[in-house]
């Protein structure tokens, strides 16, 4: 007996933002798949496929949103369920990869949180991830298998052309930040800054703006950055922005966190305009005037597709998903 093999793509979202998930769907041109996820009565998780799974090429889709621990764990748990359903190929795709920034040991006795993820998601049978702008591109090392590094370089400078971007310059709201920012500057034919900063020894969320490089004296700065979570950073490197002369600032980031103090400090704040993508979801009071989203559906999109069929993820970004 001879079979020709067939490959059956299927994309399941968990609940942390199924809007992304759905809008992934419609750019694919496949309906989401049919998953059961709830709790019991104790807060565990429970999680079943509604239809077969076994043979397919399964994606499933979960940023991972606040509560972090919850929207991590759900994820494990269909993987773990797609798994032992004889799902062919699995891949976790994670818009916003959680604990990305306890990636290194800063200091001794600490963990290395985003080797942990990895570990866990390899453990509950993940053969592939997916991620967008990872916080350091030495994650993808962390997990044993393939993982697509996608980024929205793209999706946010396309924003940028559009705009009167005459006297832009691009500003690195730390040294950490100076290759992308310099990726951007280049794209737009546009200055770089670099804002120096330090953060007190021992203090979370706390950070001092200390000096500029470069030229914004009259120029529209732009800083970017791959989250927004506090916006202690963005909200000072832009005060010290505007005490060196600039004329407006803007704020770019991937991953719209906006946790504790970040919608007031952003309000409060002389930026006049952020700009984000929709890897996490925003709603309600979170979504203030000075916030604009763009979405970053069709770049996982295209990233899902290229998986499936075998083709080449890095030719879809032309090197700029290279840390």
């Amino acid at each position: 007996m001879e079979l020709v093999p067939r490959k059956r793509l299927e994309l399941f979202s968990g609940r942390a933002h199924p809007e992304l998930a759905r809008e992934v769907a419609d750019h694919l041109q496949v309906k989401l798949g049919e998953l059961t996820l709830r709790e019991f009565s104790d807060g565990e998780i429970y999680s079943r496929f509604d239809q077969s799974v076994r043979g397919k090429d399964i994606f499933l889709l979960q940023s991972h949103a606040g509560p972090v621990n919850d929207s991590i764990f759900e994820q494990l748990i269909m993987v773990d369920a797609a798994k032992r359903a004889s799902a062919k190929r699995i891949t976790a795709v994670c818009p916003y990869y959680g604990y990305s920034r306890q990636d290194r040991k800063a200091s001794g006795r600490e963990p290395i949180t985003a080797k942990l993820v990895a570990d866990l998601f390899k453990a509950a049978g993940a053969d592939r991830i997916i991620s967008v702008d990872l916080h350091s591109g030495q994650i993808q090392g962390f997990f044993d298998g393939p993982v697509d590094h996608l980024t929205a370089t793209q999706v946010l400078t396309d924003y940028l052309r559009a705009q009167d971007a005459s006297d832009l310059v691009i500003v690195a709201p730390d040294a950490g930040r100076v290759k992308v920012a310099e990726r951007y500057a280049q794209k737009l034919q546009a200055g770089l800054a670099v804002v120096h900063k330090s953060r007190p020894k021992g203090m979370a969320n706390v950070v001092n703006a200390l000096n500029v490089v470069g030229d914004v004296a009259a120029k529209r700065c732009v800083i970017v950055d791959d989250m927004i979570d506090t916006a202690g950073t963005v909200t000072a490197a832009a005060d010290l922005l505007l005490s060196r002369g600039a004329s407006d600032v803007w704020v770019m980031a991937t991953h719209p966190i906006l946790s504790g103090p970040a919608i007031k400090r952003l309000t409060d704040s002389s930026i006049s305009r952020v700009i984000v993508t929709n890897t996490l979801p925003l709603s309600g009071d979170r979504l203030t005037d000075k916030i604009e989203v763009v979405s970053i559906a069709k770049v996982i999109a295209d990233a899902i597709a290229a998986v499936f069929e075998d083709g080449s993820v890095s030719e879809l970004f032309h090197g700029d998903n290279l840390s």
